[in-house]
């Protein structure tokens, strides 16, 4: 059907097909006022809602803190504003914010929302004094003080709603505030005249809003706006107000997200008798707003003002609630109080949705803040950061020895997703390859989803590998950590930019790493698995000779060595192509080859974390050119630092590609990043690892992804702990990897785990899942047990306090440096 301003419904195809609405096929959609044109225009909302932002509703935690109630304005359906005989003091105190600051803080909030009324100091002399009296000149200046106060003292970010600001006043309450927002509420100057609502509040006049928000996009602040319907204005001119906001949002890409707010009458305004809109009114509102922007722009409308019909506001358009309070009441409406968190999960999970917290950012904001927030709030918006985006909703820390949250992510066979995610689920457990869309929907699993996806992992990695929990006895030998790379979240290289990062340079000749086989294979170890840094004088033959004293000291040790990177450096030095220095390596005695050096095998990502690494087709063909000469290989992932989902899916879909083409890769071993020591994490350019959600999901959807060309998928107890790798085995995993006897990459990161696990730990760790423990090979052969050890089977739950009892690490050599 074509698009014209006489065919409102070629509008909604357009926009279902991705194509915006001009300015005047936008209008033709006031002509849709028949009940079942409602009925069309909400089913094409939901479509497009659920194409930019799938099943998640969106929420900030926040709390309210009413600066001042003092305003210029004299809108009449306001309850917010009062004049100074009606309030106790004209502005809260700096004890006072913070007071309110800190119960936000203590219940969880991580959004301080400033609210106030317009330059209440050109209206009223109280305001005037008190600002005089306190020393700030203006309201605006005491704001940024405020706002600098409780994020220096509680680390709440601080969300602004200061009314009218010059490009100045933005500028310096940009450098104290995430995000900022200003409500156009209507650009119809109709308002504003006699009789009209906004008659006598000169800072809503429309020309001054949009000037302001101009201004706010000119500055580069994340910006919340939207329209407040049911003052007065015409269909028509709701869409005209909608559209001025995508002119400002075309021109600098800053409104995060649109409000659609619903007048709600007041006693003891002028509007107290004034008609509400009505649902259906509402809804329109919403779906012509969706239709307008599009997919992936945030719609809100607050929850506390259809309290009983979110069901309503869902099926039009909407994707967030705002922010809601556990603390403070809503100011701006007392009379409609916050819905319990619990109540409002409840009543969106009943709209076929999930409840998500957000930050004051919103997520897409979140992902790519350096050009939207100052860089002094960078580091605190990124730590309190999922990789989606949202708010991180537990305190845990890969590597840190951190206790789990009260409820971690388990499965449940009881769990079911929504009928997309269940088809997917399907499609995996048959084998079939996922599409990077799929696998995205995959990561995106939360509350019951994450439950069922859990489940789906595990039933298929039981049906796959049965019951067994399988271990390899090995020793890591890190023989140098001298590097001539710049990776940006390594704390273990030692280079020109890594001097302050903890301990000496050091490399260890041959004789040393023979040694250190040696003591290995006299403690039962099977395996020795060799990397360390690019050591800038370190050649091809020096990985050889590497190999070959290995293979001297115990000649039937399995040499697991040499990332992709290793290899690539050791080629390009002695000048041979790939595929024949692999055949040198294995004919000097190397058997297989560590997955590492791949952290995400996506350029966009290797851009900012390795710039100077292996590209993606790099290490893949490196890989690929292993398996060709016979040498197998691991596969890895790290994950948790600045990637998106989408780069997870592309990783696991490059490594479920070369296994379909080569099927060299032996296992699958999610590294989740330690980021306590990393540079870039020290720097506040990165997040602080995966959240444990994420942690555990990655598990399960490589489990899932890569079924069945590789059927066994690794928990590192060195990243996720003891407690957490119980998690992973029972979300698809069914190996724990070594014992180590030395792991000191992550133990360089900050990590509090690695050195050993001894034998007795892992098999103690599987019992504590009810799962039988076995000894393997490296390519998964299984081996005898060694000779029996002290075992006590223990939950995991007691490990972090019985390790010490548990592990007997060997003392370490003396290295040469």
């Amino acid at each position: 059907m074509p698009v014209n301003a006489a065919n409102p419904f070629g509008v909604i195809e357009a926009a279902l097909a991705g194509l915006r609405p001009t300015h005047e096929q936008a209008l033709a959609l006031a002509e849709l006022n028949d009940p079942n044109d409602l009925a069309t225009l909400l089913q094409a909302a939901q479509q497009l809602t659920l194409k930019g932002f799938g099943r998640n509703v969106s929420y900030s935690r926040k709390v309210f803190i009413p600066l001042t109630k003092l305003c210029r304005n004299v809108c009449h359906y306001c309850t917010f504003a009062q004049p100074p005989r009606n309030v106790e003091q004209p502005y809260l105190s700096p004890a006072q914010v913070l007071d309110i600051a800190r119960r936000g803080q203590a219940a969880g909030c991580k959004e301080a929302l400033f609210t106030l009324g317009d330059k209440p100091e050109l209206r009223y002399q109280a305001a005037r004094d008190a600002l005089r009296n306190m020393g700030y000149a203006s309201t605006l200046e005491y704001v940024e003080a405020m706002a600098r106060l409780v994020w220096e003292e509680t680390g709440l970010l601080p969300h602004l709603n200061p009314g009218i600001m010059t490009s100045d006043e933005l500028q310096r309450l940009r450098r104290v505030s995430v995000s900022m927002g200003l409500m156009l509420e209507s650009s119809s100057s109709r308002l504003c005249e006699r009789g009209m609502p906004h008659w006598g509040s000169p800072d809503k006049q429309p020309a001054t809003r949009l000037a302001a928000i101009d201004a706010a996009g000119a500055q580069a602040v994340p910006f919340t706006s939207g329209i407040l319907i049911g003052l007065g204005e015409t269909r028509r001119e709701r869409i005209e107000s909608l559209l001025d906001l995508r002119n400002l949002h075309d021109r600098h890409g800053h409104l995060q997200e649109i409000i659609v707010q619903n007048f709600r009458a007041k006693a003891d305004t002028r509007m107290a008798q004034a008609p509400e809109p009505t649902l259906c009114d509402h809804q329109w509102t919403i779906a012509a707003a969706r239709m307008i922007f599009g997919a992936n722009m945030s719609i809100q409308a607050p929850p506390n003002l259809q309290e009983g019909n979110l069901n309503a506001l869902i099926a039009a358009g909407v994707n967030d609630w705002g922010g809601v309070s556990p603390v403070t009441p809503d100011h701006v409406n007392p009379e409609a109080p916050w819905p319990h968190l619990q109540s409002l999960a409840e009543q969106t999970r009943a709209a076929e949705r999930v409840l998500v917290e957000r930050l004051a950012l919103a997520p897409a904001y979140v992902q790519d803040c350096a050009p939207w927030v100052d860089p002094a709030l960078q580091g605190a918006v990124r730590a309190l950061a999922d990789t989606s985006g949202l708010a991180r909703t537990d305190d845990w820390r890969a590597g840190a020895g951190d206790a789990l949250p009260a409820n971690p992510p388990r499965a449940s066979a009881s769990a079911r997703g929504f009928a997309e995610l269940e088809d997917i689920l399907a499609l995996a457990q048959a084998g079939a390859s996922l599409s990077e869309e799929n696998v995205v929907r995959l990561f995106d699993a939360r509350g019951e989803e994450l439950q069922a996806v859990l489940h789906a992992a595990n039933a298929l990695r039981s049906r796959v590998v049965g019951e067994g929990v399988s271990y390899v006895v090995n020793r890591n030998i890190n023989y140098t950590n001298i590097c001539g790379y710049h990776c940006t979240f390594c704390a273990f290289a030692k280079n020109s930019s890594a001097r302050d990062l903890r301990g000496p340079a050091y490399r260890m000749d041959y004789d040393e790493i023979a040694n250190r086989c040696l003591q290995a294979w006299e403690r039962g170890a099977t395996e020795v698995c060799l990397q360390g840094g690019i050591h800038p004088r370190y050649t091809g033959q020096t990985y050889l000779d590497i190999v070959k004293a290995v293979k001297q000291a115990v000649p039937g040790m399995h040499v697991h060595a040499f990332s992709p990177l290793e290899v690539s450096q050791g080629a390009a030095t002695l000048g041979l192509p790939l595929r024949e220095y692999l055949g040198r390596l294995k004919g000097a005695g190397l058997a297989s080859l560590p997955g590492t050096a791949a952290e995400i095998l996506d350029d966009e990502v290797r851009a900012h974390i390795c710039p100077d690494k292996l590209s993606t087709r790099e290490w893949l063909d490196v890989m690929r050119n292993a398996h060709a000469v016979g040498l197998r290989s691991t596969a890895t992932i790290m994950f948790g630092h600045m990637e998106k989902t989408v780069h997870w899916a592309r990783h696991l879909l490059h490594i479920r590609a070369l296994q379909q083409e080569t099927g060299g890769f032996t296992e699958f071993v999610p590294l989740p990043f330690v980021h306590m020591e990393a540079p870039m994490a020290r720097r506040g350019l990165s997040r602080p690892g995966p959240t444990l959600r994420e942690a555990v999901l990655m598990h399960a959807v490589a489990r899932l992804v890569l079924h069945p060309l590789i059927t066994n998928i690794q928990t590192s107890w060195v990243k996720m702990g003891p407690d957490g790798a119980a998690l992973c085995l029972q979300a698809g995993a069914n190996d724990l990897g070594g014992v180590l006897m030395n792991e000191s990459i992550t133990r360089a990161a900050g990590g509090a785990h690695g050195q050993e696990f001894s034998v007795s730990a892992l098999k103690s760790l599987a019992a504590g899942v009810d799962r039988p423990a076995w000894r393997r090979g490296t390519l998964y052969q299984h081996l005898p047990d060694l000779p029996a050890e002290p075992y006590v089977a223990i939950q995991p739950v007691q490990f972090l306090n019985q390790l010490q009892t548990l592990n007997n690490p060997s003392k370490e050599p003396a290295i040469h440096v």
